[in-house]
């Protein structure tokens, strides 16, 4: 199994939330789970339960702020062009 988008996941979260003691566990039965070091050194606090791939990087996405979408002139443009013909 690929794990990839999952720590792409993680990796964003890290970067959204500028936290990086975020980390990802692959657990004996193939779900993924997501953990939270502390900087005291103590044991990694799970933060939420073991998920199948698709529903980990979902959940993760969900986390921290989200960042905004990027609009640009044209993409404005290219909506007005479709808002005036479905109307």
């Amino acid at each position: 199994m690929r794990s990839t988008r999952a720590s792409a996941a993680v990796g964003r979260l890290k970067s959204r939330s500028g936290n990086k003691l975020y980390s990802m566990v692959l657990t004996s039965d193939r779900m993924f789970s997501l953990v939270l070091a502390s900087d005291a050194g103590l044991a990694p606090v799970a933060q939420g339960e073991p998920l199948p791939l698709d529903a980990f990087v979902k959940y993760v996405d969900g986390l921290g702020p989200q960042t905004p979408r990027r609009v640009t002139k044209n993409d404005l443009a290219f909506e007005a062009q479709l808002g005036k013909r479905n109307k």
